[in-house]
């Protein structure tokens, strides 16, 4: 896995309504689409339906991983190992996430940045929750006045928490790029 990653932080489990309701917009969204359990899917976004007009030199389709973990779904090892060097989220952005939602590109060429921002916060927008995005120093300042931020930090790394609207007007900034 060579590409971005961001994290959905969930305040609880999804219900299986809004599981259900994530796989028909990802089965839609999707020029090939693989459940390969319930939470986690494998797939291949296709960058116009996310509003993504120039996909550069490349096909459109840019595959992804979507997957749901914490008590009850997925690899709960995969989450307590993500969030075991976190710092305490509760003051940050108002809960200590019980689930996450990874949004992993396969690739790294500037759509697939794009993409994952973009369908990280169409996920968001399905099923609720907080994104998680580390930052590079020279990123903080671009940041700052985005619309949509719940939190920033800068020790012991610099990240942003912020909602779909964040990510939105992110990915719109010239030259915007998720740190991998």
């Amino acid at each position: 896995m060579s590409g971005p990653v961001l994290v959905i932080e969930l305040a609880e489990a999804v219900p299986r309504v809004a599981i259900q309701r994530l796989r028909e917009f990802l089965l839609g969204a999707s020029a090939r689409f693989e459940e390969k359990r319930v939470g986690e899917y494998d797939l291949n976004i296709r960058a116009e339906g996310l509003g993504i007009a120039d996909a550069g030199d490349v096909d459109g389709r840019r595959p992804l991983l979507v997957s749901l973990m914490g008590p009850g779904i997925g690899d709960e090892a995969i989450f307590d190992a993500e969030h075991a060097d976190e710092v305490d989220q509760e003051p940050l952005i108002g809960f200590t996430p019980t689930h996450a939602v990874d949004v992993i590109a396969f690739c790294n060429r500037p759509v697939d940045h794009l993409v994952t921002a973009l369908l990280t916060a169409a996920v968001m927008d399905v099923i609720g929750g907080v994104a998680n995005a580390e930052l590079r120093e020279d990123q903080v300042a671009i940041v700052a006045g985005l619309p949509g931020i719940v939190a920033t930090m800068t020790d012991p790394w610099p990240a942003v928490y912020g909602s779909a609207e964040f990510l939105r007007a992110w990915a719109q900034q010239s030259g915007f790029r998720l740190l991998k």
